[in-house]
C-alpha cells in the first residue's frame, strides 16, 4: 500500500488548482448510458472512483476511453450488451448503484449487485429501491443483487418522496424518470450543485425537467436522450477542502490562491461560518484569496443538505478548531457514525470529545507528528491537514482512500510550499523491535 508522509516545518504558500468533482462526474457518466451514441465529458479527474466506475460502464458492453491528461473521458454507449453491474466491481464504490437507474431508463431491465463503499455509518440503498418501485418498476431481490424490470418495456412514473433527503437517491430516480412512459415528481430532491449540474446536462441530452434546485423535481418522460459534449463542474468540497487549509496552515497575514473554483457551490452556512472564525475570504469570479489571521475564533457548525454545512467539510473544520483559541463543536445530521478520524486525531495530540454525533473540540493543543490510518475519504485528508500542522512527521496510511477523490493531492500540496511525499509501505510488517538488552 502507498502513505502520505508530512512534515509540519513548512507553511502553505499556495497557489493551488481545483479540479473536477469527483460527485458529478460519476453520475455525468451513467447519463451517457441513456444516449445511443458517443457522449464527451470534459473536466474529469484522475481519480480511482473515476477508474473504477469506466470499469462497470464496460461490463455491459458500451466503450470508454478516459484520457487522465487532457481530463477527457469518452463513452460509446451505441450498445449494451449485458445490463449487469457485477458485485466485483460495485462493491468497491457505492456511486456504481447509479447504473440501476441508467440501465433501468435505457434497456428497461437491470441486474446490479447491492453496493460496499466508504467504512463509515449507516447509507442504504432502500430509498432507491422503493422510488423505483412508485415509478413502476418490478424490483427483486437475490444473493445480494437487485433485479429491477418494467413491466411494459419502460417506466410509467411516478411521485416518491424522499425521507431522508438523499443526493443519490435524487441521481439515480432522474436517470430512471427521463425515459418513462409518463410523468414523475420527486418531493423532497436533493438541491446540491452536483444535482443541479447533473440534471442540466440531462436536460442538454433533451430530458424534460423541471424544479433543479428546489426541493421538488418534476420531470416528463421522453422517448430516447441525445449523445452530447458535457463539462464537469470543479470539485466544491476540494475547494472547501484547500481553503480550510490555507485557513489553518498559512502564515498569518499572507494571502494564498485558489484557482478554478465555483465559491457558489460552498453554500451561505459555510462562508458564514468562515468568516466567523476571522479568516478573510476574497470570492473572484476565478480566483478566491484565503488569509489566515492571527488568531482564529472557535465556531460550531451542524451539517445538512444544501445549502448548509456539508458533511464532506466536517473532519476539516474539525482540523481548523483545534488551532482556535477555545472550545467548540461539530455536529453531524447527515450520518450517525462520522468520527471515526477522531482516534486518529487524538493520536496526533488533538483534544477532542465524542458524544453520539457531536464532536466537542478544545483548541490550542500542541501537535506531534505519528502515524495514523485513513479510515474514509474525508477522514483521510483532515489527517493530511493535521499532519501539516503537527510538529515532526506524520505518516498517513492507507493512502487510496484519499486517491477516490483527491486527484495528486500531494503533488498539488507540494507545490504549495508543503512538506509531503508518497512512499509505498507494508500493511502487515512486523513492527521494528528495540536491541536486546544484556543480562
Amino acid at each position: 500500500m502507498d502513505k502520505l508522509v508530512v512534515r509540519g516545518e513548512s507553511s502553505l504558500q499556495g497557489p493551488l488548482t481545483v479540479s473536477g468533482s469527483k460527485n458529478t462526474a460519476l453520475p455525468l457518466m451513467a447519463a451517457t448510458l441513456l444516449a445511443k451514441g458517443p457522449s464527451t465529458i470534459t473536466n474529469v479527474p484522475d481519480l480511482r472512483d473515476v477508474r473504477t466506475f469506466s470499469k462497470v460502464i464496460r461490463h455491459g458492453g458500451p466503450a470508454v476511453a478516459f484520457d487522465a491528461d487532457a481530463h477527457t473521458l469518452s463513452v460509446d454507449a451505441t450498445t449494451i450488451e449485458t445490463p449487469v453491474a457485477p458485485y466485483e466491481l460495485v462493491k468497491k464504490m457505492r456511486a456504481s448503484f447509479y447504473m440501476l437507474g441508467a440501465l433501468l431508463g435505457r434497456c428497461g431491465t437491470a441486474k446490479v449487485s447491492l453496493p460496499g463503499g466508504c467504512a463509515w455509518g449507516p447509507r442504504p440503498v432502500d430509498l432507491h429501491i422503493e422510488g423505483m418501485k412508485q415509478f413502476g418498476a418490478d424490483i427483486e431481490l437475490d444473493e445480494g443483487y437487485v433485479h429491477a424490470s418494467t413491466p411494459n418495456g419502460g417506466l410509467a412514473g411516478g411521485t416518491f418522496r424522499l425521507e431522508p433527503v438523499s443526493v443519490g437517491a435524487t441521481i439515480n430516480l432522474l436517470l430512471a424518470a427521463v425515459t418513462a412512459q409518463g410523468g414523475s415528481k420527486i418531493e423532497n430532491a436533493a438541491k446540491e450543485p452536483d444535482v443541479v449540474a447533473f440534471g442540466r446536462a440531462l436536460q442538454e441530452m433533451g430530458a424534460q425537467i423541471d424544479g433543479l434546485g428546489t426541493r421538488t423535481i418534476e420531470v416528463q418522460g421522453v422517448d430516447a436522450l441525445n449523445a452530447g459534449t458535457f463539462r464537469n463542474t470543479p470539485d466544491r468540497i476540494e475547494l472547501g477542502t484547500f481553503i480550510l487549509m490555507a485557513a489553518t496552515a498559512a502564515e498569518p497575514g499572507r494571502p494564498v490562491d485558489i484557482h478554478e473554483g465555483t465559491h457558489e457551490h460552498l453554500g451561505p452556512v459555510f462562508k458564514e461560518k468562515l468568516a466567523e472564525t476571522g479568516v478573510d475570504v476574497s470570492y473572484g469570479t476565478e480566483t478566491v484569496t484565503v488569509t489566515r489571521p492571527e488568531t482564529l475564533r472557535p465556531v460550531s457548525v451542524e451539517t445538512s443538505p444544501f445549502p448548509g454545512f456539508a458533511t464532506d467539510l466536517q473532519a476539516q473544520w474539525t482540523v481548523l478548531l483545534s488551532r482556535t483559541d477555545g472550545t467548540a463543536t461539530v455536529t453531524d445530521t447527515i450520518y450517525d457514525d462520522r468520527f471515526k478520524h477522531v482516534p486518529e486525531l487524538q493520536r496526533l495530540g488533538m483534544e477532542i470529545e465524542v458524544d453520539g454525533n457531536t464532536a466537542t473540540i478544545h483548541g490550542g493543543a500542541p501537535l506531534k507528528g505519528a502515524k495514523v490510518m485513513s479510515t474514509d475519504l474525508r477522514a483521510g485528508v483532515s489527517l493530511v491537514m493535521a499532519g501539516m500542522l503537527a510538529e515532526g512527521r506524520t505518516d498517513v496510511l492507507r493512502v487510496y482512500h484519499l486517491d477516490r477523490g483527491y486527484e495528486d493531492l500531494e503533488d498539488k500540496l507540494r507545490g504549495a510550499g508543503v512538506s509531503i511525499h508518497r512512499e509505498a509501505y507494508d500493511e502487515f510488517a512486523a513492527p521494528d523491535r528495540a536491541p536486546a538488552q544484556d543480562g
